[in-house]
């Protein structure tokens, strides 16, 4: 039951099918979460997340140890099937239609509520949610997933300044929409 992701796999590779349920159990809300955050539809990420475990089985003899965490490489999966969905024509025919776009307000301002206890925290989900794809990636995964530049760099493919450079750009926007003082945001968000 305590076993890392790593055992999880070398288990799995040797052909442990309970070990897939395991590992599947152990990093899903990470991922859902991921997904939710970033794309904005709370029933569509659960969808997309089965999606990402499907990829992740199908790949998994390519996980190579060395090059660190498990969650991590799952989490690149994540990053770059929420990528493909915004390229996608399913995308740009969900943003055509104003009646899907209503559904998808109304059931993500649901959840809103039922999971942020102040308006601090709405304002905030709510900037973050507006922000541009790459600054919110950045976003989510350093603050709502507690990563390091290095793994966030890994992760995306792009260099640790970049990285660095989009988690600024992205902290400026969110305190010109947000405001605030700048002691509040050094404890929030500058680490």
């Amino acid at each position: 039951m305590g076993q890392g992701s790593e055992a999880l796999i070398k288990e799995i590779l040797k052909g442990n099918e309970a070990a897939m349920e395991l590992l599947v159990r152990k990093n899903y809300s990470m991922v859902q979460s991921f997904i939710y955050r970033f794309i904005g539809d709370y029933n569509l990420s659960y969808d997309m997340t089965q999606e990402v475990f499907i990829k992740m089985m199908r790949n998994l003899n390519k996980f190579k140890f060395e090059d660190g965490k498990f969650e991590s490489w799952l989490l690149k999966i994540a990053s770059n099937h929420c990528k493909d969905y915004f390229r996608s024509n399913c995308f740009k025919q969900r943003n055509e239609s104003s009646n899907i776009e209503d559904l998808d307000i109304e059931a993500k301002e649901f959840v809103i509520d039922i999971l942020e206890k102040n308006e601090k925290r709405k304002a905030v989900k709510k900037a973050v949610d507006e922000l541009p794809n790459l600054q919110r990636e950045a976003i989510i995964l350093r603050y709502y997933h507690d990563l390091k530049i290095n793994e966030i760099s890994k992760i995306t493919g792009y260099k640790e300044s970049t990285v660095k450079s989009r988690l600024f750009n992205a902290i400026k926007n969110l305190k010109k929409v947000i405001g605030g003082d700048e002691d509040e945001w050094e404890k929030r968000f500058i680490k």
